[in-house]
Order: C-alpha cells, then sequence, then structure tokens
C-alpha cells in the first residue's frame, strides 16, 4: 500500500510539473499578436494551449529545420514566403501537417496533446482563423532555437 502512495505522489509530481522553453520578449509576443503579415509574405502560428503533458516540452521543425519547441501555453510564429510548408511535432510519435500558405494571411496550426506511453503524443491541425486567433491569445510566444 505504501508503495502504490509513493507511485501516485510521484505521478502527481511529473505531472503537475511543466517544461520551461525558451521565450521570446514581450515585444516580439505583442507584434505577433497584431496579426500582420508583411506584403509578400504569410505567417503560421504553432499553437499549443492546453497543460495536458506540460512536464514535457515539444521539439518542433518547419521545413525539415529544427525550429524550437513549445511548452504549456506557448505558441511559435513563423514569416514565411507563399507556397507549401511542412510542420512536423517530435514527440513519441511524429506528427505532420502540410500548410499552403498564402501571401498576406494568417494560418493557425493547433498542437494537439495526446497521451502516450512513455510521454505524449501530438497531432497537429489546422485551424480557422477565429479559433486559431483565440488559441494564440492564450498563450505566450515561445523563442525559436533548439
Amino acid at each position: 500500500m505504501r508503495r502504490l502512495i509513493v507511485l501516485c505522489a510521484l505521478m502527481a509530481g511529473a505531472l503537475a510539473g511543466c517544461a520551461s522553453v525558451p521565450m521570446s520578449s514581450m515585444e516580439a509576443d505583442s507584434t505577433a499578436k497584431r496579426f500582420l503579415p508583411r506584403k509578400g509574405y504569410s505567417h503560421i502560428y504553432l499553437y499549443r494551449h492546453e497543460t495536458l503533458g506540460g512536464a514535457f516540452a515539444m521539439t518542433v521543425s518547419l521545413d525539415g529545420k529544427v525550429i524550437g519547441k513549445t511548452g504549456p501555453q506557448t505558441y511559435l510564429m513563423w514569416e514565411v514566403t507563399p507556397g507549401k510548408h511542412e510542420i512536423a511535432s517530435h514527440t513519441e510519435n511524429t506528427a505532420r501537417i502540410t500548410v499552403q500558405a498564402k501571401e498576406g494571411r494568417n494560418h493557425y496550426v493547433w498542437q494537439e496533446v495526446k497521451m502516450g506511453m512513455w510521454q505524449p503524443r501530438s497531432q497537429l491541425q489546422e485551424m480557422n482563423e477565429e479559433e486559431g486567433k483565440k488559441g494564440v491569445l492564450e498563450c505566450k510566444r515561445a523563442a525559436e532555437g533548439d
């Protein structure tokens, strides 16, 4: 019985902890939340507005290059040229999505956290403007870098 209590306490502690990821400045966060792509470009926002799997940082790549990590209530934003861009979330699984970026538009991808065997899994879903903005506004901008 005592072992069960200790195991439960350890699991609760692991679930309660939150992954720490490098964060962007408040200025970079507020600029990104203006949702105004420059002429000739598009923005892609990837957001993770859940606390499930909060003890784990999730590595994200754009077009095959590792760009950064997300933690709970964080997002990444990329200024990209119009065209196809592949985003991948590297967790217990590797989830991928292709976004067809259009000039002057914002695109939103929800990094949904799922239960995994040893660490969280993820699923990527492109969201509409209303849901995407709402999700991004619930988060803080994570810094790029691996």
